[in-house]
């Protein structure tokens, strides 16, 4: 019998802190840089995002977001058997933070009275930066296709407030901090289609944070660094490729599409996209 994985429920949380662009132009004047409202909002669509505040790590938005995620799904933590969080903004080096998120519901589910938690099952991160979050779901897709799990736990977790240069009017405005988590589970009916990877390591340098941990000191540069116009013309070019591909190898053609949702900080590349696959906006 052919195996599947279905998305059971689904939970997000972002932090209390809203920050709209009005807040972040008034820093950048205080340093000396023009930008505004209009500006922000004509290049990238944005106009305000949430901040976590200092004592707020990627597992503490992770938590939120999965709680709310396995109400949904009916589910309780000692369902789960596999977790995986995507996050280019971990905790720490290591552990992972999905083993850090696997405590946390495991204590929870202690404290709410349940015999056993989350503990026992496989935990790990994934680390695929803007791809993160579908890479994850990949691969927690093929590992209940294979049996190797049951009920999987997958979570989306940033804090990017941490390595954004507010000096940088180009790239601070695009990105915030915030968590979203899927259940997936076995079922004997299709649920996700189909799934699509790709990377391309020559592109390393358009979109990076060069900087890490040596001996106790940071040596280059930890906050995130980006080409602009690289990352515009490359993404509208995959989107579209990949996009297409996917939707292929789930037998279906464009035109049956609904819905685009991509993991994209540009209204710019949203629209070029749609419109190189004929999908309204």
């Amino acid at each position: 019998m052919i195996r599947f994985a279905r998305v059971a429920g689904t939970g997000s949380y972002l932090p209390p802190k809203k920050v709209a662009n009005q807040d972040l132009v008034a820093q950048l004047t205080a340093r000396g840089l023009e930008s505004s409202d209009e500006w922000i909002v004509e290049r990238t669509g944005i106009r305000f995002r949430h901040f976590a505040d200092d004592r707020m790590h990627a597992s503490d938005l992770a938590f939120e977001a999965s709680r709310r995620c396995l109400s949904a799904a009916g589910k309780k933590a000692q369902d789960v058997d596999l977790i995986i969080v995507a996050t280019s903004t971990p905790d720490m080096v290591f552990p992972s933070t999905a083993s850090i998120l696997q405590h946390k519901l495991t204590e929870a589910a202690l404290a709410d009275g349940d015999s056993v938690g989350a503990a026992g099952g496989a935990a790990f991160d994934v680390q695929a930066v803007c791809s993160g979050f579908v890479y994850a779901m990949s691969v927690a897709n093929a590992m209940i296709q294979t049996g190797a799990a049951q009920c999987a736990l997958v979570v989306g977790a940033e804090v990017f407030s941490r390595i954004l240069d507010f000096n940088d009017r180009t790239t601070c405005v695009l990105f915030g901090d915030g968590a979203g988590a899927v259940v997936l589970e076995a079922s004997d009916e299709p649920g996700i289609l189909a799934t699509d990877l790709h990377a391309d390591g020559k592109y390393k340098d358009i979109l990076c944070v060069p900087g890490h941990v040596n001996r106790g000191q940071i040596l280059g540069d930890p906050v995130l660094k980006m080409d602009g116009q690289a990352v515009f013309k490359m993404a509208v070019s995959v989107l579209d490729e990949v996009a297409r591909e996917t939707v292929a190898a789930a037998g279906l053609t464009v035109a049956e599409i609904d819905w685009l949702i991509p993991h994209q900080a540009n209204v710019r590349i949203l629209q070029a996209t749609g419109r190189k696959l004929g999908i309204s906006p």
